[in-house]
């Protein structure tokens, strides 16, 4: 198999101090947690970012300060939201590529999401398909069912999203797929055969998720965007505990790990934002 992706996603939309006192939220935190997950092991940081009071913003400026921070001491790929908090406006989500990242996401399709309701209307996801095109930016596919897969694939048809595609499985939230072995596989089996491919697991599915994915040859996500707990009643205290234990997982079943310039050639980035001041060892 070839070698694993780690993408490390430290804070997430919805998980907060009353969930867990050690999810990092200003821009210091949550680059230092990615610099740290990268000496872990991780190649991607999924970038989410809060405001003075800790609540979700799509505010440029703070993408940047995080942006700066990772790049003064790494070359992980940043991996920047383009969903923000489920009320966000749908300008403020497309200004994200105005700063040009090497990945960003691609939510494909609208759901209810737990008690509220995740917009991702067609003409949105056609804009920010072409958005992400124009600025070279790789999209990474986020779906929650399967209808998202053949949503993106119909948005493709239109020359708007470039072969060959990365796909997030998101299984386990409420509203979407149940996160279980037979809907994982099935997942695989629905997207194009030359495509690179992810699985989070939500909450408690997190470590089964991830442990199904190693075994499948297809890639990693974790973090306290998806799982605060290290293991059942216990508090994971930083981001690089999930990427360490995955590192350690993969292996024991025989996956190395791959470097962010090794996954920028298996996910055939085009963009070149990486600086060399840190190398892993």
């Amino acid at each position: 198999m070839e070698k694993l992706i780690i993408t490390v996603a430290p804070t997430g939309a919805q998980t907060t101090r009353k969930h867990t006192p050690y999810v990092p939220l200003t821009p210091k935190e949550i680059a230092e947690s990615i610099y740290e997950s990268w000496k872990a092991g991780a190649a991607i940081g999924h970038v989410h970012v809060k405001d003075l009071m800790g609540e979700n913003t799509m505010d440029l400026k703070v993408y940047q300060e995080v942006i700066d921070r990772v790049q003064e001491k790494c070359d992980i790929i940043l991996n920047l939201t383009t969903a923000g908090g489920l009320e966000t406006s749908e300008e403020e989500r497309l200004k994200v590529c105005d700063l040009n990242p090497e990945m960003a996401t691609f939510d494909a399709g609208s759901m209810n999401f737990g008690s509220s309701v995740f917009h991702n209307p067609p003409g949105f996801l056609e804009e920010l398909a072409s958005r992400t095109q124009l600025r070279r930016i790789k999209p990474e596919i986020e779906v929650f069912d399967v209808g998202m897969i053949h949503n993106a694939l119909r948005i493709a048809k239109k020359g708007l999203l470039d072969e060959p595609f990365h796909f997030q499985f998101v299984l386990g939230v409420a509203g979407g797929m149940p996160a279980t072995p037979r809907n994982l596989m099935y997942m695989v089996d629905s997207i194009p055969k030359d495509s690179t491919w992810s699985a989070i697991g939500a909450s408690k599915d997190q470590l089964a998720i991830n442990t199904m994915s190693i075994l499948l040859g297809g890639h990693v996500r974790v973090g306290m965007e998806d799982s605060v707990y290290f293991r059942k009643g216990e508090l994971a205290t930083t981001n690089a505990q999930f990427v360490t234990r995955i590192v350690e997982l993969a292996r024991t079943l025989g996956r190395e790990i791959a470097t962010p310039d090794e996954a920028r050639e298996m996910l055939k980035l085009q963009t070149n934002t990486k600086n060399t001041i840190g190398e892993r060892s």
